[in-house]
């Protein structure tokens, strides 16, 4: 069996990793490249083998960085079955069509401009702007999935089975257990995916892997660990009071699937104590609206918290200050409001999407807020805005980050040091191997070291490109 990592390697986004074995060739997950424009669509549109090669997919969760890029992979041939937990697939029927309809609006806006200035003179060179794919493209991708249960051993291809196990990061999200069964032996490899947080809203706790030879592991928080769940709520309802008080408004990117629904159900909660003002709350997302309504399908991955909601006949995701958006006209409306509110906006990373917008209309007053929910990785809007700096480019055009930025990362849905390690002790003593991925450099070679000084489990950091045989 070999192993080869073309995305998430020494980065966050993008995961993507081959495994070939007899003649056959099978993805663990396809998801889009996020950072610097030019460089995420030559990485994205070009994918390093033909989709026609690919014999199956094996899909961790939906998120976007995750499964994005699977309709790019059905553009260049590929007609495999996409294995996926039911959740997964209910989640990225939403999913993949919305980032295919937000790329083309996206395109039509920056063609547009381009088009304006060209009039004016003040933009010559570069031709149109072109979606990396369509609303079609992805709902053709959508019948291949192949919804599978938790725990159930499937073939993936013959002589090689997996299963998938509560990975404890969204709705849905899965490890991997592989194993390739051939002449009498067997090889075992896991996959992390992305591993969650004991004691997250809504979802259940992650679970351990069975035993394997290789784990290919997630690095994302992989140098720090997180504060207290518990500081959460406080935080939250101190950020909105606070900006209420001075008349501002509160931007919250956040990815459509999982931080959203946290985040209303939070607020939810902190209505009902009576700890936040009486101000609207928006959820501006189409994505983020049929998603919530994907949750309500799934009420059998809630967690007991959740469940105690629809015990006492209530509807976690839904109170009275809160309105969820759909039309673009009642997006663009919000701009015009002259009182505090709070509009939480996709995308998370504030690459696309409504949040531009929202941020472009915000970010030049100091009586906002931009609340950031979630991990931003290199080279994103919301990196910059993350890390202060002076002027943002929004739609290409620098803005002065006069706005407040209040970072809330105990929300994250990726474990720490403290929690990957612990995540791993029951089946590092087999390991042969543990490949870092899903990580910055930094937060890799930290973790490596953690590993390494807690258990002695020899690491590899792969590149884009590594390629190693299992046996």
């Amino acid at each position: 069996m070999k192993l080869r990592f073309w995305g998430a390697a020494k980065t966050v986004t993008g995961s993507l990793h081959i495994l070939e074995m007899d003649g056959k060739r099978v993805l663990l997950d396809c998801g889009l490249y996020q950072g610097r424009r030019r460089e995420a669509e030559e990485r994205n549109s070009n994918l390093p083998f033909r989709g026609s090669d690919v014999d199956a997919v094996v899909l961790s969760h939906a998120h976007i960085d995750h499964s994005g890029n699977l309709p790019t992979l059905y553009k260049q041939g590929f007609r495999g079955p996409i294995f996926s937990t039911a959740a997964t697939a209910d989640l990225c029927a939403a999913m993949l069509k919305d980032a295919a309809f937000v790329q083309e609006k996206d395109c039509e806006f920056l063609n547009k401009r381009r088009q304006r200035r060209r009039m004016i003179g003040e933009e010559n060179g570069g031709g149109p702007d072109c979606p990396l794919y369509t609303v079609e493209d992805a709902e053709q991708t959508l019948p291949l999935f192949r919804r599978t249960a938790m725990q159930e051993e499937t073939a993936v291809t013959e002589g090689l089975h997996f299963r998938f196990h509560e990975a404890g990061h969204m709705l849905g999200s899965a490890c991997v257990s592989l194993e390739q069964r051939k002449g009498g032996r067997a090889i075992r490899l896991g996959f992390s995916g992305d591993v969650g947080r004991r004691g997250l809203p809504i979802i259940h706790d992650p679970e351990p892997l069975p035993a394997v030879d290789y784990l290919i592991l997630e690095s994302t928080y992989g140098d720090r660990f997180h504060k207290p769940l518990e500081a959460v709520t406080d935080k939250l309802a101190d950020t909105i009071s606070r900006t209420a008080a001075r008349g501002g408004r509160i931007i919250a990117p956040a990815f459509a699937v999982g931080r959203t629904q946290q985040l209303v159900l939070l607020i939810h909660e902190l209505v009902l104590q009576k700890r936040i003002p009486s101000i609207p709350i928006y959820v501006d997302s189409p994505l983020a609206v049929n998603v919530t309504d994907v949750f309500r399908q799934h009420e059998e991955l809630f967690d007991e918290e959740t469940r105690r909601f629809l015990e006492n006949g209530s509807d976690p995701f839904g109170f009275r200050m809160l309105r969820y958006v759909r039309s673009v006209e009642e997006s663009k409306a919000l701009n015009d409001l002259r009182h505090p509110y709070l509009v939480i906006s996709a995308s998370g990373m504030c690459e696309a999407g409504r949040v531009l917008h929202h941020l472009r209309n915000s970010v030049e007053d100091g009586r906002n807020t931009v609340l950031i929910t979630g991990f931003q990785a290199e080279n994103t809007l919301g990196r910059k805005i993350v890390e202060k700096f002076p002027e943002v480019p929004i739609f290409g055009e620098p803005m002065r980050l006069r706005a407040e930025v209040v970072r809330i990362n105990e929300l994250s849905g990726h474990a720490d040091q403290g929690e990957l390690l612990e995540w791993i002790r029951p089946v590092v003593k087999g390991l042969k191997t543990i490949f870092l991925v899903h990580g910055e450099p930094l937060q890799q070679r930290a973790l490596a070291e953690a590993i390494t000084r807690t258990y002695g489990t020899p690491v590899t950091i792969p590149g884009r490109g590594d390629e190693f045989t299992l046996e």
